[in-house]
């Protein structure tokens, strides 16, 4: 019996052994990794025909093309992969590497995301772009970085509008009186609040009923989601305002950036420039279609705000500014306003 058990030791002590020469120690390990192809999950909620489900397409494009092969995008639209609720979690445990959310998602991490709800802030679409790219806007998204998080580009949706069903709001003035729905509370409920109007909180698939039945009078979106859920059927009025802004962040966590080696973030960082420059060209170009689809329905009467307008509702809406600059930070406020 004692034979037995040195055989079977010897044994063990033999394959230990062998495997510590093929591993070749640490830096074998590495290799091996290394030369494995580089899996990364793409989720988000949205068909693959909108501005962020084409450039998640030109994302993959580019980096499986740049990486001869090396790594593999697998983008999952729709929330096929992960739902509206579950996608920040999902990638914090790093079960996707990549996803794109309204940036207001990311208020309950970084308050100072919500700039883009702060209203008359940015003076066009291009000075919210360059606020973007600049380092404030580079900044925020790397204060992400203490939740496992880490931005790496923002994809523009585009700028919010006003509408209504009951009356032209051409001054601050006209807002009285008037309930108009918001994608969530706190900033926007205060914005609201300055201008006399009333606000409430609904899901975005419950806008038309909303608006339809009358329990809310307008509301505020993009070009592009006036026309494409019809709020043009249920509403009078639009005033081009530009006012706020729907936009989203691409981000990564920092347990996969982190297992990349410089030359790999850097290939994944170029592709991802390249794809923004994509998805920002088709924002404004699908925006722009649906601005002159809109007009030429003649279903809504539509007016543009004059920068005297502008300045006007800057001055009624000072009370917003100075409940939430503190809130956002001086330093984002005044780049912001300062991006041409």
């Amino acid at each position: 019996m004692s034979k037995i058990k040195t055989f079977f030791a010897l044994l063990v002590l033999s394959v230990f052994t062998l495997t510590l020469v093929g591993c070749g120690g640490g830096d074998g390990t590495k290799t091996k990794a290394k030369d494995e192809k580089i899996i990364i999950k793409f989720s988000h909620v949205v068909a693959e025909s909108t501005p962020k489900g084409q450039a998640a397409l030109k994302f993959k494009q580019l980096v499986e093309e740049k990486s001869g092969g090396k790594m593999e995008v697998q983008v999952f639209p729709s929330s096929q992969l992960c739902g509206d609720k579950e996608e920040l979690e999902a990638l914090q445990a790093n079960n996707v590497q990549l996803i794109a959310p309204s940036v207001t998602k990311l208020v309950g991490f970084v308050p100072a995301f919500q700039l883009v709800d702060m209203p008359f802030l940015f003076a066009s679409d291009q000075a919210a772009y360059n606020f973007y790219d600049g380092p404030f806007g580079q900044k925020l998204m790397r204060s992400l970085e203490p939740k496992g998080m880490l931005g790496l580009a923002w994809w523009p949706n585009g700028a919010k509008h006003f509408t209504n069903s009951k009356r032209p709001l051409k001054t601050p003035e006209d807002f009285k009186g008037l309930k108009f729905r918001t994608q969530s509370g706190g900033l926007l409920d205060a914005q609201f609040k300055a201008l006399g109007a009333g606000s409430q909180t609904l899901a975005f698939a419950e806008v038309y009923q909303a608006l339809q039945n009358g329990t809310v009078d307008g509301q505020e979106n993009t070009f592009n989601n006036i026309d494409t859920q019809k709020y043009v059927e249920v509403q009078k009025y639009l005033t081009v305002s530009s006012h706020g802004r729907l936009d989203y962040v691409v981000l990564t966590n920092t347990k996969f950036w982190n297992s990349l080696t410089p030359e790999q973030q850097q290939l994944i960082s170029d592709c991802m420039k390249e794809a923004t420059a994509y998805e920002r060209q088709l924002a404004d170009e699908l925006n722009n279609k649906s601005k002159e689809k809109i007009k030429a329905s003649g279903k809504v009467e539509i007016y543009e705000l004059t920068e005297s307008d502008r300045a006007a509702f800057i001055k009624a809406l000072e009370p917003v500014y100075k409940e939430y600059t503190d809130k956002i930070g001086k330093e984002y406020i005044d780049a912001a306003r300062a991006s041409k």
